[in-house]
């Protein structure tokens, strides 16, 4: 029988606090910057079918309430109180893990010998093996360089630690006490929260307790449709970009259909690039899952704050995502870097809401999360170090009434910044400076938050930078009703010397002691005309030294003088043929002048059945055919008339269904009705 609404509220109210007391335990035990200062890592309650019904709100990992831990449960059989699964496998935990430095550990909780729930951890590793430092690489092509994968096993029995596990794990690390710090620090919490458990089910009973696990669920996900109920039924659609694959040259489309009829909504994303021989892709395995729907969780919050945080709040969503696509990849596809791709699944359902609920969306957000590593050699018989100095994001998107989030990225990313004073103290770099970038931002009535930027300079030779994640070089966070793009990524070696060099994207990059590194992210998009923005806002950011007075007049329309706005000449400027910016950037107008995205679907259905080899070579030759008649730096420039490229295009694309000699109705798509 359901729980009145009163014993319901209460027992959310503490068994969110039991999250929120295993995170906190979990912090404060932490061994690496990415656990104590970052807080890449969680803690939640789950059901007997895996299933978060109790999630912390004010600290952790937000946008993993949509997990499901069942399958990894399952694969142990039996289990006993005591015991403890850890898995980091992707595959064999169909998802619960997304990739491999994400540790998760599950442990059953009895209570007077009875399995009421299960507790479970999680946390971002610095090192499980692999072929780089921290094993997270963008030109990894498959699972098997990323490190060492652990299929769901008992880390614990009946309370003893497997020390063969341990071992396994610890040797293929190169930071075994850290990571070792690590799990026992996730034990703790566990601990933490079985002991608080058994204390509210004394107060409430067993019953209680196991009657609120479906209630909690089955009241956020009536309350998540009564949200979603607000966009009309209809059917919208959107598409967005990635600079390429790990340095391929090749752009990489995600695309995404969404229908919704009396607050239900079915996301498709056919049309999206098949998985790619590098790690962005997202090991979804066809299910709703967190880095797929994060955007759809977060407008349910945003509109409905004080809904309780579990899996039901997912309940209205169904979702096709093709088989071997970059959103649902086949095994042993890499996907270490599937941040990169969730964010821009984020930016994809962020336009695509945008389109019913205008003044709600905001423009693009930087649309990149940029984890910074240093991995310094060995010394004096220490085991190596590695760390992450700083998780770097771009601004947030304007939206109606508000600018952008300065320095802070509005989609998925939820981490902490690290203390430069604690950096500087666990790694031989020093920060020369960590601050907002100025003129990132895209201008607006409400413009976009401004990009972040750190200059770090080393401090030890034989060092080694990551940065995984690198994006938006390319294609830039759009603006929207009328808002103009934010800025690009940009990564500099040694900036304001001799020798200063522009980077792309870097895989390891090997720098000694001086060498100094500048890296720029993205500014959000602005929403609205920049002509219509307030010129007093606009001096506030002069004054700020956020812009320029020159980049005032340009992208404003604003005059500022010496002693403020100059109204005269602000009037006259914005009754004068203004320049403009693309709202989604030129690079991004070029490549859709060309590939139209009826076009581009089509050749990704073709390439979804294929082995990656033959996606590959096929995708190669028929995008060869179109880019030798285009610029060379296409597309940031086009040809004056794109006509015989789109022409040369379609001729290569009929090639391809002639030469693969199948029925294109034949081909698996969304049978959704």
């Amino acid at each position: 029988m359901k729980l009145d609404a009163i014993t319901l509220e209460i027992l959310n109210q503490k068994l969110t606090a039991l999250t929120e007391e295993m995170c906190h335990i979990l912090q404060r035990t932490g061994r690496t910057l990415y656990v104590k200062e970052t807080a890449d890592f969680c803690c939640a309650v789950a059901d007997l079918q895996g299933r978060f019904f109790a999630y912390p709100k004010g600290i952790g990992v937000s946008g993993f309430v949509g997990l499901n831990a069942l399958t990894a449960i399952s694969a142990v059989g039996e289990v006993a109180p005591g015991d403890v699964i850890l898995t980091n496998d992707p595959w064999r935990s169909r998802g619960l893990a997304t990739h491999l430095p994400d540790l998760q550990l599950l442990a059953p909780w009895f209570i007077d010998g009875e399995l009421v729930a299960w507790g479970w951890a999680f946390l971002h590793a610095s090192d499980v093996g692999g072929r780089v430092p921290s094993s997270i690489s963008p030109t990894n092509s498959d699972i098997y360089q990323e490190g060492l994968q652990i299929p769901p096993v008992k880390l614990l029995r009946a309370g003893e630690l497997n020390r063969d596990v341990m071992a396994i794990l610890t040797a293929n690390s190169r930071t075994p006490e850290a990571i070792s710090g690590d799990i026992q620090a996730m034990l703790a919490a566990l601990n933490a929260g079985r002991e608080r458990l058994s204390r509210i089910a004394s107060q409430h009973g067993v019953p209680a307790v196991r009657q609120a696990q479906q209630d909690l669920q089955a009241y956020s996900a009536a309350r998540a449709r009564q949200v979603l109920k607000r966009i009309p039924d209809g059917v919208y659609q959107f598409e967005d970009y990635l600079d390429d694959a790990a340095g391929s040259g090749l752009p990489v489309r995600l695309a995404i259909t969404a229908t919704f009829t009396d607050g239900q909504v079915h996301l498709d994303f056919t049309g999206s690039d098949a998985q790619v021989a590098a790690a962005i892709n997202i090991p979804s395995h066809g299910d709703p899952h967190a880095w797929l729907t994060l955007r759809i969780l977060a407008l349910v919050c945003t509109l409905d704050k004080t809904v309780p945080l579990n899996a039901g709040l997912l309940a209205p969503v169904t979702l096709y995502a093709p088989p071997g696509s970059l959103v649902n990849p086949h095994y042993p596809a890499a996907v270490g870097v599937r941040h990169a791709a969730a964010v821009r699944v984020n930016d994809l359902l962020n336009g695509l809401l945008g389109q019913p609920l205008p003044d709600v969306m905001p423009a693009a957000s930087g649309g990149t999360i940029i984890p910074l590593v240093i991995a310094e050699s060995a010394r004096h018989g220490r085991e190596q170090n590695v760390q992450v100095i700083e998780p770097l994001v771009g601004g947030g998107g304007g939206r109606a009434g508000r600018d952008g989030i300065d320095g802070r990225d509005n989609s998925i990313s939820n981490l902490a910044n690290n203390p430069a004073e604690m950096v500087e103290a666990e790694t031989q770099i020093e920060i020369r400076q960590y601050a907002l970038r100025p003129g990132s931002a895209g201008a607006g009535q409400w413009r976009g938050g401004m990009g972040q930027q750190i200059r770090v300079r080393i401090l030890q030779d034989d060092s080694t930078l990551l940065a995984r994640g690198l994006e938006r070089m390319l294609f830039q966070p759009w603006g929207v009703q009328g808002g103009q793009s934010g800025a690009p990524t940009t990564l500099t070696l040694n900036p304001d010397s001799p020798e200063a060099k522009k980077l792309g994207k870097i895989d390891l990059l090997s720098v000694n002691r001086g060498d100094e590194v500048l890296l720029q992210t993205p500014g959000g998009g602005g929403w609205g005309d920049p002509w219509l923005r307030d010129p007093l806002a606009v001096q506030r950011d002069v004054d700020n030294q956020l812009l320029t007075a020159e980049q005032a007049l340009r992208h404003y329309g604003v005059a500022i003088g010496a002693q403020g706005v100059d109204d005269a000449a602000t009037a006259a400027a914005r009754s004068q043929p203004r320049h403009t910016d693309n709202a989604t950037n030129d690079a991004r107008a070029n490549w859709l002048s060309v590939f139209d995205s009826a076009a581009l679907t089509r050749l990704n259905r073709l390439l979804y059945p294929l082995s990656p080899a033959e996606r590959q070579r096929h995708k190669q030759a028929v995008f060869a055919a179109t880019l030798g008649s285009l610029p060379e730096n296409f597309p940031r420039s086009v040809s004056a008339d794109p006509t015989p490229a789109r022409r040369a295009f379609a001729d290569a694309l009929e090639r391809l269904a002639e030469q693969l000699a199948v029925s294109e109705t034949s081909i698996p798509g969304d049978n959704h009705a």
